[in-house]
C-alpha cells in the first residue's frame, strides 16, 4: 500500500472515530484525559528515553539551538504537559453550548450551538508536547486528530502516541481518535492536506512548512505563522519595568514564537532608556543589532542589516531601532510585524489604548511580556497553536477554536410562505 493510500485509510478511521467522539459525554472524555495524564507519568521513563535519542540525533545532524530547545523533554516539561491535560479536563465541555437563542415572529425557536469540527490534521515540527496537547484538546472538543510530526521527533511522538491511544481505548473510545502517523516526509503532508476526510489543517513549524501546507491544501488551513514580536518602549516609560519586560520576552525562551525579536525605543527618550535596557540584555548574553542612533548610545550594539527588521531570529539575537515616538512605532510594526504579538511599555494610558486599537495583531499587550500570548497563560488550559491568520480563528487555539456551530430550529408545523 502506498503512503497516500495508507494515510487515506487512517483518515477514514479518524472520520469514524470522530462520529463516536461527537456523541461522547463529558464524563467519558474527561476520564480519557485523566488516563492520558496518568499514562504520561507512568511511562515517563520510556518517553524521556525516546526523547533523548531524538535530541541526540538532531544534535548530531546539526539542528539549531532553538530546534533542540523545542524538541527536548525533561521531567519538568513532561509533568507540565500532563498538567495541561488535567487542566483541559477541568474546562467546561464546549459541545452543545448555546451561543444564542431567539424566537421568531412565526413561533419558530432558533438556537445556535457549538458542535465538533470533525477531523483535524495537525502538521508540526519538533515540539513533542504538541502531540499530547493537540490530542487532548481535540478529544475534549469532540473531534479526531491525525498528527504528522517531524522526523526529528519521531521516537518521542511514537511513544506519546502509544500512551494516548491506550488511554483512549481503556475508556471505551476509539484508538483512531488521535493517530500519530508513522510517516514524516512531504508526501505524507501532501496526502493529509488533500484528504476528503480532513476538515481542517493546522500547520505549526517553520515558514517553509507553513507555506507548503497553505499553497497545497485542499482543506481549510489555520496558519500558525512566524512570530516577529515587537516591544515599543514609549518616552517616559519606567526603565526598570521596560528592562524586565525586554529580558523576559527575549531570553526566557528565545526559540519560541512569542519571544521578542525587535526592540523599539522612542528616540526622544532613548538616551535615558536604551543604555539601561541594552546593558542588561548584553550582560545576559544577548547579541543586539541596531540602527546608527542606537549604536551611538550603545557602541556594543552591532550594525543591523536591512533584513534584521522583520526577521524571526529564534535565538539570543535582538534587533533594536529608535523610532519617532508612538507614530514611528506603529509605522514600523505595520511594515515589519507578522500579526503575532506586539507590546508597548508606557506610562501614558492614552498611548496604551491607541497601541491596542491601532496595532493589527492576534495579541496586543500593554506593560507585560509578549510571552503571555499563550493558551495556558490566557486561561485556555492549553493550545493547538497560535493562529496569525484571520479565518476562522486568531490567537491561541483552545477548545472554543476547535468547534464549529450548527443551527437548531424547533417548530410546531410552520411552513414557509
Amino acid at each position: 500500500m502506498s503512503v497516500s493510500d495508507e494515510i487515506s485509510r487512517i483518515c477514514g478511521l479518524a472520520r469514524a472515530a470522530a462520529r463516536v467522539l461527537a456523541l461522547a459525554p463529558r464524563a467519558q472524555k474527561d476520564e480519557a484525559l485523566a488516563a492520558i495524564a496518568r499514562g504520561l507519568t507512568d511511562h515517563r521513563v520510556e518517553i524521556l528515553a525516546a526523547n533523548r535519542l531524538d535530541v541526540e540525533a538532531a544534535t548530531g545532524a546539526g539542528a539549531s539551538g532553538a530546534m533542540i530547545d523545542r524538541l527536548r523533554l525533561d521531567e519538568d516539561r513532561l509533568a507540565a504537559t500532563a498538567g495541561a491535560v488535567r487542566s483541559i479536563a477541568k474546562l467546561e465541555d464546549p459541545i452543545g453550548t448555546v451561543i444564542e437563542r431567539r424566537e421568531r415572529p412565526n413561533g419558530l425557536h432558533v438556537s445556535r450551538v457549538r458542535a465538533p469540527l470533525g477531523v483535524l490534521a495537525m502538521i508540526y515540527e519538533a515540539r513533542p508536547n504538541v502531540t499530547v496537547e493537540a490530542s487532548a484538546l481535540c478529544l475534549k472538543a469532540g473531534s479526531a486528530v491525525v498528527l504528522r510530526g517531524g522526523t526529528e521527533a519521531v521516537r518521542s511522538n511514537t511513544a506519546l502516541g502509544s500512551v494516548i491511544a491506550n488511554a483512549l481505548e481503556s475508556c471505551g473510545l476509539p484508538r483512531d481518535a488521535a493517530h500519530v502517523l508513522p510517516f514524516t516526509d512531504r508526501e505524507a503532508v501532501q496526502a493529509l492536506i488533500t484528504s476528503k476526510h480532513v476538515d481542517l489543517a493546522v500547520p505549526r513549524g517553520g515558514e517553509e512548512l507553513i507555506r507548503f501546507v497553505t499553497e497545497n491544501a485542499r482543506v481549510p488551513v489555520v496558519q500558525h505563522y512566524k512570530g516577529v514580536c515587537h516591544l515599543f518602549v514609549d518616552g517616559g516609560a519606567d526603565a526598570a519595568i521596560a528592562t524586565e519586560l525586554a529580558v523576559n520576552a527575549k531570553l526566557s525562551r528565545p526559540g519560541v514564537c512569542n519571544a521578542l525579536e525587535c526592540l523599539l525605543i522612542d528616540e526622544a527618550d532613548s538616551k535615558r532608556l536604551l543604555p539601561t535596557i541594552a546593558a542588561r540584555l548584553l550582560a545576559e548574553g544577548c547579541e543586539l543589532r541596531g540602527d546608527e542612533a542606537a549604536r551611538r548610545l550603545v557602541p556594543a550594539i552591532h550594525p543591523a542589516a536591512d533584513d534584521d527588521y522583520g526577521r524571526e531570529f529564534l535565538d539570543t539575537v535582538l534587533a533594536v531601532r529608535t523610532v519617532p515616538g508612538l507614530e514611528g512605532a506603529l509605522a514600523h510594526i505595520a511594515r515589519f510585524g507578522s500579526g503575532h504579538t506586539e507590546a508597548i511599555c508606557t506610562s501614558n494610558e492614552e498611548h496604551g489604548r491607541r497601541f491596542q486599537r491601532e496595532v493589527d495583531a492576534a495579541c496586543v499587550v500593554v506593560n507585560a511580556s509578549t510571552r503571555f500570548h499563550d493558551g495556558g497563560e490566557l486561561g485556555l488550559g492549553a493550545e493547538l497553536g497560535i493562529a496569525t491568520s484571520r479565518l476562522h480563528w486568531r490567537g491561541p487555539m483552545g477548545l472554543e477554536a476547535l468547534t464549529t456551530m450548527k443551527w437548531l430550529v424547533e417548530g410546531s408545523g410552520q411552513i414557509r410562505r
